[in-house]
């Protein structure tokens, strides 16, 4: 029997998606739609926003998971929390559908709604990838990445078939943007230091290899200065095969193409490995094509300066506004990508949050009015193992230590709420006096294995076999 919960009467604001930008507005509107005798009710599956930036140094040991999630249950008291997926709007009756936890349907009205459903990792029909592929988006997968290369390494510390070891101990990263870059820098950094605790193997074993179809790696970087990473890390010994791409993944035997000159789409290579992890783009979450809003052709929301959503004529759809991941924020900057729109990043969605909110308020209450976004990039900043950086500060390249230091530093104060900033660098500090924990935590896909072993009784144990 479904179960629909019992949801507020009053003028509704609704927020699809809880991540960067719905969080930052529920929280910026929560209190003020309610004087205003209205309520702000925010869906995702999910009962806590990501701070994804620090997915790669939860892969390495340096944070705990927990303390890179911010619970929405915590921070939007006032906020009417569904945990659900959005299905369709249908925003000319101004009713959501919903698909609750427990996988049932409900309508939700609105006034207002907001799509903030950020972005999914965008794949290619390639054989084997959906089989033994894992992504960088989500916590959970971070959490799985940490977990296998360090179990990957204690497999080859203890077999004694050669073959085997060099496929438990071969990891590739698909897709050289600064995701990528900054994944496999720090798993790479955590392996060598378990490595080196091994009896069996050395970190001269360990095989990391990142993948890359462009002759270049991480686009919002100057050239000079992605060369200067590839020189990096190929003195760490990991491979970086540019103009390269995977063609197959069929039973974890992968073969990588060629996409330069006259072998384009040849096999250059193939071999075995057990861990796979593809951070080749993003895409804009699906949920916007069922809608009755203006879609561009790479899938996300058209929304003019303002952050409202626009119709094919450039035309303002009263009550519906989007930013982030999911939208075609106009630059006006002139620095935005050949389409003229905002990078999709973490830094435009927690601006563009500030602003959204101030628009809908300002638009629906009378108070203030409406600005247009705009922001000039700060530049960029991505670790690369411990003690190891790059950065783009304005137009300023930094490397090394001090880069390290900026990256650490800007997230770090850039994480949600003061609870947790002090989680994060507190952690840091613990890691300073008593070193990287990068041990493993076995059996989180099976945790009652041992149990049933145990209470199951020696007969039924002969059957199964």
């Amino acid at each position: 029997m479904a179960t629909t919960p019992k949801l507020s009467q009053r003028p509704r604001i609704l927020i699809v998606g809880g991540g960067y930008l719905g969080f930052y507005v529920a929280k910026a509107l929560q209190k003020k739609v309610k004087v205003h005798g209205g309520i702000v009710t925010l869906v995702d599956p999910l009962p806590y926003m990501t701070y994804q930036p620090f997915l790669p140094e939860v892969m390495a040991g340096s944070i705990e998971p927990r303390h890179i999630t911010v619970p929405h249950a915590r921070n939007l008291r006032q906020t009417e929390l569904l945990r659900g997926k959005v299905t369709k709007i249908d925003h000319a009756t101004k009713v959501a559908t919903v698909q609750g936890s427990d996988g049932e349907s409900f309508e939700v009205p609105y006034q207002d709604v907001i799509m903030a459903a950020g972005a999914i990792t965008k794949t290619f029909p390639i054989p084997g990838l959906a089989e033994v592929g894992i992504g960088v988006k989500r916590v959970e997968e971070a959490v799985y990445l940490r977990d296998q290369v360090q179990e990957r390494i204690q497999f080859a510390d203890n077999t004694p078939d050669l073959e085997a070891r060099k496929r438990a101990l071969r990891f590739i990263v698909v897709g050289g943007g600064f995701n990528g870059v900054e994944t496999i820098s720090e798993l790479q950094s955590a392996a060598r230091l378990a490595a080196e605790r091994s009896q069996n193997i050395t970190p001269a074993d360990l095989d990391f290899q990142l993948i890359e179809a462009m002759p270049k790696i991480m686009p919002e970087i100057k050239a000079d200065t992605a060369v200067w990473v590839v020189e990096h890390l190929r003195s760490r010994g990991i491979q970086v095969r540019l103009n390269t791409s995977l063609g197959d993944a069929t039973n974890h035997h992968l073969k990588l193409t060629s996409m330069a000159g006259d072998n384009k789409g040849e096999v250059i290579d193939e071999f075995d490995a057990d861990t796979l992890i593809w951070s080749a783009g993003v895409m804009a979450n699906p949920v916007v094509r069922n809608t009755d809003f203006n879609i561009e052709p790479r899938g996300r929301l058209v929304v003019d300066a303002k952050l409202r959503a626009v119709d094919a004529d450039g035309k303002v759809i009263e009550g519906a506004w989007s930013a982030g991941d999911v939208a075609a924020v106009p630059d006006l900057t002139g620095h935005g990508l050949p389409d003229n729109t905002c990078v999709p990043n973490a830094q435009h969605a927690v601006r563009q949050s500030k602003v959204l909110a101030a628009n809908l308020y300002a638009t629906r209450y009378g108070v203030g009015q409406a600005k247009d976004y705009k922001h000039e990039s700060l530049g960029a900043v991505a670790g690369l193992g411990y003690g190891m950086g790059v950065a783009k500060i304005i137009k300023f390249p930094v490397k090394g230590f001090p880069a390290w230091v900026a990256h650490r530093g800007y997230h770090g104060l850039a994480m949600p709420t003061w609870e947790r900033k002090i989680r994060v660098f507190g952690g840091w500090f613990n890691q300073i006096v008593a070193g990287r924990d990068v041990w493993d935590i076995r059996n989180l896909e099976d945790p009652r294995a041992d149990f049933v072993e145990a209470a199951t009784p020696p007969a039924k144990k002969a059957e199964a076999k």
